[in-house]
């Protein structure tokens, strides 16, 4: 399938060479469907396997004894998924799962098969229990491959690393090894520090690529995991992959063939817990795949695809759970979801808009429950194992209009619960402890949505634990985590709709000038981008310093015509200009004591700023930029002590793990992401490259 680089079906083979039970199921196929995929294999096949099927140079024969030999027995489902997955080499995946039923299809009636009179499904699970006919017979390639019975001399042994991998514990997850990287943020509390030391501010200049490893081209944002010796990365257009992480040879890959109605999505982290790897797809499922191999272990659909609900937050293992929440604008909002991690079963699912009869119902300024959009969950939560408290953020609404004026009904309000809150559930239950809305009647899309840092602070002479977050705004709010009792606030400077926080309650006053759908234009700051973003902040706890990646700007709010919708249905649509004392430098990290609450130091540069931010015991922080630098500053001065250039926009969260007690620093790159994609009209110089490549970038000390 295609001239260049053919892999060969004979290799792939011995992937797919365990024993299958016999099945009575019959190959079905239509005589039309295989025509269409006589079409798809002349023009995507036929330069690898031959015109004919076995007259290929390059690839071996799809048809006769050889095709028998390799596949007969076996489900039609791995057929199917090997072609899907893998073919043609120059695209794998890119022919659409009808194509690829079709080829299939055309291939069995090329092996004598009869065409019937109903199609050929074109998803794995539905061919599952069909076989290909025929005895088994695995006695090795014949044609495009290698020569049977020819050894290769002095081939390496295969590596060992996943027979030595152990099960990952709930203390492991609680408690992880310094060298370990388990959680999105490595811990539970979202800090995304790690107290590796090896690499320090006086040595960091001489750090060096130790390996990379291409990932599909689009936005790479999941942040790696890493488990005794091995990186597990999921990849734009739902691949996951384990790779060896001292060297970054492939252990094993995993591709999810999407139905013809679904489409990549982003995805922000995956998970681990005992022998699974969890994974949000963009179909909408959450699948749990066998860490040593890949193979799946169980497969739950979540919401119904064509609701336009997604899962990209990402999962949170806690109390044998899986969590995570949905996102989308369907009717009724959305859900923070619990899976049992061993079987998939649902376990709780909590509704981020309330249902009317329901406490917070009555919020929604009397709208019918089909009519209350958002609360979407775009984020994975935070776990507190001592207090046994989750805690999400649920999003706002784009359907604005009918919640801009307060209701006159008695005992109804539009402060639009639980959106831009944070939710504090017991994982065992799914129930409610307390929540805190930081914005009421969000109509600016800016989501209170992001990471729920906990920290440990003295709050009235008594340290607490608190749950420390801001929205797009960058006002930071702290409440605390046993019961939502606010704490305190600060603000990054950098927005104009907040007048003043009550020093008690936090409550927010609204400068009214500045709520859209009076028919004026207005210049908000920032723009709905965000001055902050799901890139997530970090925070040293020795230090008591946060890390935050910042984006300057605002956003001309312009009214619609009569006839015309516009970004929020207040009827105005938001564009994206510097801010009035801007100098030309968007991108900002700031560095914030939360023992006094002052910035400690703010460093400024005109790339915005496009990655989350690492901390380490080292004295350093790490973060990446629109223009592909990925750089080290001092993290008590900003200073900046290294810097290289990547072959994409970095837009997921640095990492740092050790293997053999040597400390690595670990990315992922990729353009494409929705915050990525907001900034490029500010810096029209910064070209990145067009064709979009995916990558992991690993770096060590000499």
């Amino acid at each position: 399938m295609k001239r260049s680089v053919c892999l060969t079906l004979v290799t792939a083979c011995a992937m797919y060479s365990q024993a299958l039970a016999p099945s009575t199921t019959i190959v079905e196929f239509t005589a039309a469907q295989a025509v269409e995929g006589k079409t798809a294999y002349d023009r995507d096949c036929a330069g690898c396997h031959g015109k004919y099927l076995d007259d290929g140079q390059f690839a071996p024969p799809l048809r006769g004894g050889p095709f028998t030999r390799n596949w007969a027995g076996k489900a039609v489902s791995e057929l199917f998924t090997y072609a899907a997955t893998k073919m043609p080499p120059a695209a794998p995946g890119s022919l659409g799962a009808r194509n690829y039923a079709a080829i299939t299809a055309y291939l069995m009636q090329s092996n004598g098969v009869v065409a019937g009179t109903r199609e050929m499904a074109a998803t794995p699970e539905a061919l599952a229990l069909v076989r290909v006919p025929g005895t088994a017979e695995r006695r090795g390639g014949a044609g495009g491959g290698l020569t049977p019975g020819v050894p290769l001399p002095n081939a390496p042994p295969a590596s060992t690393l996943l027979d030595r991998v152990t099960p990952v514990t709930a203390a492991m997850l609680a408690n992880p090894a310094p060298g370990e990287w388990l959680t999105w943020r490595r811990t539970y509390d979202a800090q995304g520090y790690s107290p590796l030391t090896q690499i320090t501010r006086d040595n960091v200049k001489n750090l060096r690529v130790a390996w990379s490893w291409s990932l599909p081209a689009g936005p790479n944002t999941a942040a790696p995991l890493v488990h005794d010796g091995v990186l597990f990365v999921q990849g734009y257009g739902d691949q996951v992959q384990a790779l060896d992480a001292a060297t970054g040879d492939l252990l094993w890959h995993y591709q999810r063939l999407l139905p013809e109605d679904s489409r990549a999505a982003v995805k922000k982290n995956i998970a681990i817990f005992g022998n699974k790897l969890y994974a949000a797809t963009s179909d909408t499922h959450m699948i749990a795949l066998d860490v040593k191999t890949g193979r799946v272990i169980w497969d739950k659909a979540i919401g119904a695809r064509a609701s336009g609900m997604q899962i990209t937050g990402g999962p949170l293992v806690a109390k044998g759970k899986v969590m995570f929440g949905t996102g989308g604008q369907q009717p009724g909002g959305n859900f923070i979801v619990a899976l049992d991690t061993e079987t998939g079963n649902e376990a709780w699912r909590f509704r981020t808009i309330p249902l009317p009869n329901e406490p917070g119902g009555n919020t929604w300024n009397g709208l019918t429950t089909e009519k209350r959009t958002g609360g979407s969950v775009w984020v994975t939560g935070s776990y507190d194992p001592d207090l046994n408290l989750v805690y999400f953020g649920a999003a706002p609404t784009y359907d604005t209009g009918p919640l801009r004026i307060r209701s006159t009904q008695p005992g109804i309000t539009n402060d639009a619960l639980y959106t831009d809150s944070t939710i504090a559930l017991n994982p065992d239950t799914g129930k409610l402890a307390w929540y805190f809305q930081h914005v009421p009647n969000d109509q600016w899309d800016y989501d209170w949505i992001f990471e729920r840092t906990l920290v440990k602070l003295p709050v009235n002479g008594q340290t607490k634990t608190l749950s420390v977050t801001a929205g797009k705004i960058a006002l930071y709010d702290a409440v605390e985590a046993d019961t939502g009792k606010y704490a305190f606030s600060f603000d990054m400077g950098l927005q104009n709709i907040i007048t003043a926080v009550n020093p008690t309650t936090g409550a927010k006053t609204i400068n009214p000038a500045m709520i859209p759908g009076d028919g004026e234009p207005k210049i908000v700051c920032p723009h709905a981008g965000g001055a902050r973003s799901w890139i997530p902040s970090a925070y040293n706890p020795v230090t008591k310093i946060l890390y935050s990646p910042l984006v300057e700007s605002c956003m001309d709010l312009t009214p619609v015509g009569a006839n015309e919708r516009g970004f929020l249905t207040t009827g105005v649509r938001p564009s994206l200009r510097p801010r009035l004392d801007g100098d030309g430098n968007y991108g900002r990290i700031q560095a914030t004591s939360l023992e006094t609450k002052q910035t400690v130091w703010m460093q400024r540069e005109r790339a915005p700023e496009t990655s989350g931010i690492l901390a380490t015991a080292g004295g350093l922080i790490f973060s990446g930029s629109i223009d592909r630098f990925f750089s080290a500053h001092n993290d008590q001065t900003g200073q900046e002590l290294w810097r290289i250039r990547l072959n994409d926009v970095p837009g997921s969260a640095p990492i740092s793990f050790a293997v053999n007690g040597k400390q690595f620093i670990a990315l992922t790159v990729g353009n494409g992401s929705a915050h990525a994609a907001t900034w490029p009209t500010l810096t029209p110089e910064i070209q990145n490259p067009p064709g979009r490549g995916g990558s992991v970038w690993v770096f060590e000390l000499p």
